[in-house]
């Protein structure tokens, strides 16, 4: 069991300090972003693409982590390299997970917003 937090709210609170007026925009960027690359993880899964699945899973791990969602950021990196090793059915097993999780950062990330 993965014992990081589902979102690093120091590491949120400095992106807000950083950011300021543009921290809505980062979050809701980072989001739509995600939500993209959770689409194009299902669609490499379904075409049996394994570099695309590696390579979209690195990407979306790249962001999770300077987002300060560590969790996240681990599951991306065991769906990436499942995918380059082509382990797809382990990739299969990890999204229903990697989506999960998703879904708990945004709800966390969007709560963020409300403050």
């Amino acid at each position: 069991m993965n014992d990081k937090p589902h979102l690093d709210e120091e590491a949120l609170a400095e992106l807000r300090d950083v950011m300021e007026d543009e921290f809505d925009i980062l979050i809701q960027t980072y989001i739509n972003d995600s939500s993209e690359r959770i689409a194009a993880l299902h669609q490499a899964l379904s075409g049996d693409d394994q570099e695309s699945f590696a390579k979209t899973a690195h990407s979306f791990k790249g962001s999770s982590i300077n987002i300060g969602a560590s969790r996240l950021g681990d599951l991306c990196l065991s769906a990436e390299r499942a995918g380059r090793e082509g382990r797809m059915d382990d990739a299969r097993q990890l999204l229903p997970e990697l989506e999960a999780e998703f879904v708990t950062v945004r709800q966390l990330m969007e709560e963020s917003l409300h403050v």
